[in-house]
């Protein structure tokens, strides 16, 4: 895990014996929980930055993501680690930010533009082995938990049983919705039978219900998956499917956990997103930090054991999120760092 006292340190050095193209920048950053995906990637970019005299990045994590959001689109900061369906509901003047007027509103949300995309989480389904999940189909009769109270976790998990399954939350099995914080207290104690919520390969919450027991994940089933209504959801505004080798999460997860699949592929939903930035920062601030990411890839993937699996480095539209629905594109020195690599941008996802 990266320190964080000592990264700021390193970089007001790096950013007074910055080499000549370089002069003093001073950025701000915001992203949301300590130890998830976002907040790793956004923390590697401080010591990348600092290491290599680009600017001096002032991070703080634990932010709200629709306050930093809007502070982004509003260029009160320069950068922001955040899951997609932020900005697209920005510039729609939707949930969150329905009380903007339509045209301030998407106005906003083209100022904001990307670094590099990668995953924050995929949706699966998982319990404990003595409960005997072996499929989707098996939670029927069973207590599931479906995410928080508030916030679209809990609809997309019960979204997914019904399109996987047929099945409708309190009629063909009961739906339960704690806080994050509660959630692997609920599965340990048994509040719950399984749970269908946005997991990391392992993340902190899995690994805590699983220092209890046993457990088995299972992926979704090939058919629904591929379906074209399933497709379409999948595919939705904050959403992309989710589609890797069994292999790799076996081997993430470990020994201590059955992942089932009826074929080699591990198949979910996964909240796509990225380091975005105001579309005003320097184009050559912007290829500097990307072409630092991008060389880093090997670091930033073993900064924890799930982030092997989040999709860094990856830039085609369906590994992504991006192009369709998704507003958000890449900033133009992102795009030079990026095909500078060898990596082909789509062109759908260019300013």
């Amino acid at each position: 895990m990266l320190n964080l006292m000592k990264t700021a340190a390193v970089a007001a050095v790096a950013a007074t014996v910055a080499t000549a193209g370089f002069a003093e920048v001073n950025l701000t950053s915001n992203a949301a929980g300590a130890g998830t995906a976002g907040a790793l990637t956004a923390t590697s970019l401080v010591e990348f930055a600092a290491e290599r005299g680009i600017a001096n990045i002032q991070l703080k994590d634990g932010q709200t993501g629709t306050k930093f959001t809007m502070d982004l689109a509003e260029g009160k900061i320069d950068l922001a680690s955040g899951p997609f369906i932020l900005p697209f509901l920005l510039g729609r003047a939707a949930g969150p930010f329905s009380n903007l007027d339509k045209e301030e509103a998407a106005e906003l949300g083209s100022n904001i533009q990307i670094l590099y995309p990668y995953t924050f989480s995929i949706f699966a389904l998982y319990s404990y082995n003595n409960k005997g999940v072996d499929s989707w189909n098996d939670i029927k009769g069973m207590k599931v938990l479906n995410g928080p109270p508030q916030g679209t976790a809990a609809l997309n998990s019960r979204s997914l049983i019904q399109l996987y399954t047929g099945m409708k939350s309190d009629e063909d099995y009961e739906s339960v919705t704690v806080s994050w914080g509660q959630m692997a207290q609920a599965i340990i104690d048994g509040t719950v039978d399984a749970a269908v919520v946005p997991v990391m390969f392992p993340g902190p919450r899995v690994t805590q219900a699983a220092a209890a027991g046993a457990m088995t994940m299972v992926s979704m089933p090939r058919e629904a998956f591929e379906a074209e209504n399933v497709q379409k959801f999948l595919n939705k505004p904050g959403s992309s499917p989710y589609l890797v080798p069994l292999a790799d999460i076996q081997a993430a997860m470990g020994d201590e956990w059955i992942v089932i699949s009826e074929d080699d592929m591990f198949r979910g939903l996964a909240i796509p997103g990225g380091d975005l930035v105001n579309k005003n920062v320097d184009e050559e601030v912007a290829y500097q930090l990307t072409k630092a990411h991008i060389e880093n890839l090997d670091r930033i993937k073993t900064m924890a054991p799930f982030m092997a699996s989040m999709k860094h480095g990856l830039t085609s539209v369906e590994a992504t999120g991006m192009c369709g629905v998704n507003p958000v594109k890449y900033h133009p020195g992102a795009i030079r760092a990026w095909e500078e690599a060898g990596h082909t941008i789509p062109e759908c996802a260019k300013p």
